[in-house]
């Protein structure tokens, strides 16, 4: 992934490592009011849109129902029609063959893709799509959420990483979670999701060098990343945050509406050298991103 679409995007990390001590907090007895109905064979798609500062995609995502070896219910994701900055691209061979598996089922929402072989205008709607699903996977799991106010906390102590090794050297990030049924409208039958991605007390990022310690904003850094630039090094640390607002339906639990709100606050240096120490002058840079995923007929 590029930095120009390098958000903190594995919190399946997360979701993977709290779902074991968290679904003691589901009360037995109580029906959840949030629970996906898979039906075998369903078919749905989604328009998923963005901006990135003066950047922006869109791009078309087709799911299927069906049952995996193991028999569980899954939905396979493909990609198309893909936009970037208003130019029609086309997809590789591997990117129209790449499917992403994901379930709300079971005790994981899906294993983490390898993300090598994808172009990288297409990697940043998987990773989008997969923020997504992780939230509402936590939301359905890993608390009880009856009535509109309803939250509970999650915390974490473990980096989220975004690196593909080639073009992102080191991309990491930790965020804590906060989880509110936001509100529920039993007349359209939708329920409202707010998930926010807050900075945790004392992030677990490893940074590969001294002047990254330094705060860039109000909190401890939490975001850093070391891209591939040609014969340089593009390095970054600062603060990230980000919102995730659903609407789901309340009959089969699935995503009508799915937006992303991320600003990131960093520090960059352009750098010589992979340990980073001949750097030139820090620069601030803002990077804020707006993903949706809607529901298309």
């Amino acid at each position: 992934m590029t930095g120009r679409w390098a958000v903190t995007v594995s919190v399946v990390v997360a979701v993977l490592c709290i779902w074991a001590p968290l679904s003691a907090a589901q009360e037995p007895g109580t029906d959840p009011l949030l629970v996906r109905r898979y039906r075998e064979g369903e078919s749905f798609g989604y328009l998923m849109t963005a901006r990135n500062n003066n950047g922006a995609y869109e791009v078309k995502l087709t799911a299927t129902v069906s049952r995996d070896a193991a028999g569980r219910f899954v939905e396979e994701y493909a990609w198309s029609d893909l936009v970037i900055d208003g130019v029609p691209r086309q997809l590789t061979l591997a990117s129209r063959e790449f499917r992403q598996v994901v379930t709300l089922n079971g005790d994981a929402p899906f294993v983490f893709p390898d993300l090598s072989g994808l172009q990288p205008g297409l990697t940043g709607p998987v990773t989008d799509l997969l923020t997504f699903y992780a939230d509402l996977f936590l939301a359905m799991h890993a608390g009880q959420l009856r009535a509109p106010g309803d939250r509970f906390p999650v915390r974490r102590d473990v980096p989220n990483s975004w690196a593909d090794g080639t073009v992102v050297l080191v991309g990491e990030g930790a965020i804590d979670f906060d989880v509110t049924l936001a509100d529920i409208d039993r007349l359209n039958g939708v329920a409202g999701l707010l998930v926010k991605h807050v900075v945790p007390e004392e992030p677990a990022i490893h940074v590969p060098a001294a002047w990254m310690h330094a705060p860039v904003a109000d909190t401890p850094n939490n975001w850093v990343q070391v891209r591939r630039d040609g014969d340089r090094y593009v390095a970054a640390v600062g603060q990230e945050t980000f919102d995730v607002e659903l609407s789901i339906s309340l009959e089969s639990g699935r995503i009508l509406r799915a937006t992303m709100v991320n600003p990131v606050e960093t520090v960059v240096r352009d750098c010589a050298d992979i340990e980073l120490t001949d750097c030139g002058e820090p620069r601030h840079r803002r990077i804020f991103r707006r993903v949706e995923m809607l529901a298309a007929d």
